[in-house]
């Protein structure tokens, strides 16, 4: 604690320092050296970045409730107080923590116009973190630490020779097969949309160089007077950019809305004449609103007229998935959509947040559309209720690359992610900076996992170093959420949140044989249909985040699509050659 007050105290000398270099870089009177100047300058934002960012960590880390939650936590229980009193303290103590992390996500979102639509959300998703964070109290380092060793130990496993029985299994049938490749060849096609959604974001990201100078030539046409265009596009970047991605023209798109505040997401209706389908595409997160939208994640009831199948689903997408059906219904889009192209089918795309947004948009739609379809990239995990996931495996397609996190995210997932670390952090009797430091080494450089033991294999506690990175062992002094290790009711007990689960029917791409270096692309994919269970476990690794951009699934699915029309046009040539 000494040392934390003195490195805060060395905050105001620091302070004054990136003050004074700021005014002194920005009087124009001063005459320097530019080497001189460009240093001073470098100094100076390096300054700033590190207050900025140690200001947002304190103020994200640091939890002002201090001992009352631990009192709460450890000693509610056990002492001997009348029921009303332990009542009021509990709702005290929750209330207190919820009125914190309320604070926390308002002062995140500080940069958006917040009305009462906000306010609710942040309520709701405060409440969910303070649940989510009651029982622990692990530090950042803790949860570092405790990835690295969960990614090392996956890795272990993963090496692992498979049982002949688990790969016979897996054994695709032609039939199966056969229509396993359709559905990727439709999902290529229709990954185009749900990446054209994101608009010139997306466009720039994948087009760095050429993007702007392409984007600024379509800047000064004039927008068409016969597409429903809502929402900001001063410049036509967001129209354009979805032009080029889709190769349509002005003529085949319907209703295009850019409009976005939390639980309102954009979209754009279009005609596809390639598929003879109205293509209704969702955008993923791309805000400050989608990410409230995102987090939003309480549970709450999805009753439809004629469909037996109700259940819960994730409330903050059914509120945009809703949106977007008063749009569609309401407004007349789908009616004037099928009055120009009245044979045509419909099918609804989108990624992330998009992808479960137009899930259950397609089950809003099902009734009224029997023929309807829907191809979601990389939804989120906890999305539907087991029995409305096995209702949409009619009429939904989800496609998850590798490791993807958001399609293993869900509440339950995240639960389990907890107690993983906590028990792999507290049973591990190596220092705290040489798993940090071995983590790290492996992250960037790869390598064979490190064998760090797992288990205190009865060494002396007083045998393990003390270094000044590492903290006393954790099965030393344990705190409460160490404490439920060792509690097997707690382990035992019901679920704390319902499971949900991907919608559809579910393929899996996964990397077949990639190079290591950096420099280098040549990747292979293999796709297979796969079930639920897949997906029931957060998998710790370096594309866990990379796995579910846009760019990548798009590769992946190319690729595949590429390699399947190769094998075709190979077969044709072979069944030629033996005509002949």
């Amino acid at each position: 604690a000494s040392l934390l007050y003195t490195r805060l105290l060395l905050y105001f000398p620091e302070f004054i320092w990136a003050v004074v270099g700021a005014v002194w870089v920005s009087d124009s009177s001063v005459h320097c050296e530019k080497t001189v100047i460009n240093v001073i300058m470098g100094t100076v934002i390096a300054s700033w970045v590190i207050i900025i960012f140690t200001i947002i960590g304190v103020v994200i880390v640091f939890d002002p409730l201090g001992g009352k939650k631990t009192f709460y936590l450890t000693n509610s229980v056990s002492r001997n107080l009348e029921s009303s009193q332990s009542g009021q303290l509990l709702y005290n103590v929750k209330n207190t923590a919820t009125r914190v992390w309320e604070k926390r996500i308002r002062l995140l979102c500080c940069c958006i116009v917040q009305d009462d639509d906000h306010r609710v959300a942040f309520t709701s998703i405060a409440e969910l973190f303070r649940a989510y964070f009651s029982d622990t109290d692990l530090v950042p380092s803790d949860i570092a630490a405790g990835l690295t060793l969960l990614h090392q130990e996956q890795d272990k496993m993963e090496s692992c020779p498979k049982e002949p029985e688990e790969v016979l299994c897996h054994s695709p049938s032609s039939l199966v097969t056969d229509d396993l490749d359709i559905e990727l060849e439709n999902a290529a096609h229709y990954m185009l949309f749900a990446a054209a959604a994101y608009g010139w974001p997306y466009y720039v990201y994948t087009n760095p160089f050429t993007a702007l100078c392409k984007l600024n030539g379509d800047c000064c046409r004039n927008r068409p007077t016969d597409s429903d265009i809502t929402g900001s596009d001063r410049h036509n970047f967001h129209f354009g950019s979805i032009l080029r991605i889709t190769g349509l023209q002005y003529r085949d798109f319907i209703h295009i809305s850019f409009h976005n505040k939390i639980y309102e997401i954009p979209f754009f209706v279009a005609l596809d004449h390639k598929k003879e389908a109205i293509v209704v595409a969702v955008r993923g997160t791309l805000s400050f609103e989608d990410i409230l939208t995102d987090l939003s994640a309480d549970c709450e009831d999805l009753t439809l007229e004629d469909v037996l199948e109700n259940g819960f689903v994730h409330k903050g997408i059914t509120q945009a998935a809703n949106y977007i059906y008063q749009k569609l219904i309401n407004d007349g889009i789908l009616n004037q959509a099928f009055t120009i192209a009245p044979e045509y089918k419909l099918v609804i795309v989108g990624h992330s947040l998009g992808g479960g947004t137009a899930s259950i948009l397609a089950i809003m739609l099902r009734n009224s559309f029997p023929t309807l379809r829907c191809y979601a990239f990389s939804p989120p995990g906890g999305l539907l209720s087991k029995s409305l996931a096995d209702y949409t495996k009619h009429f939904i397609v989800s496609v998850i690359v590798g490791k993807d996190l958001v399609a293993r995210l869900s509440m339950p997932n995240m639960e389990d992610l907890k107690r993983r670390i906590v028990r792999i952090v507290a049973n591990c009797n190596r220092p705290k900076y040489q798993i940090l430091l071995r983590g790290c080494w492996y992250e960037v450089f790869g390598g064979d996992p490190d064998d760090f033991p797992t288990e205190l294999d009865g060494r002396n506690q007083d045998a393990l170093t003390q270094p000044l990175l590492a903290e006393e062992s954790l099965m030393v002094h344990r705190s409460p959420s160490y404490n439920t290790l060792d509690d097997e009711s707690h382990l035992n007990s019901p679920p704390q949140y319902p499971r949900l689960y991907l919608p559809g029917k579910i393929i899996h791409i996964v990397e077949e044989s990639s190079s290591r270096r950096w420099c280098s692309s040549d990747i292979k994919y293999t796709a297979r249909w796969s079930n639920e269970t897949v997906f029931s476990s957060i998998l710790i690794s370096p594309k866990m985040i990379t796995d579910h951009m846009p760019d990548v699934v798009l590769k992946a699915l190319n690729s595949l699509s590429q390699e399947h029309r190769s094998c075709i046009s190979c077969q044709t040539r072979e069944c030629n050659t033996n005509v002949v």
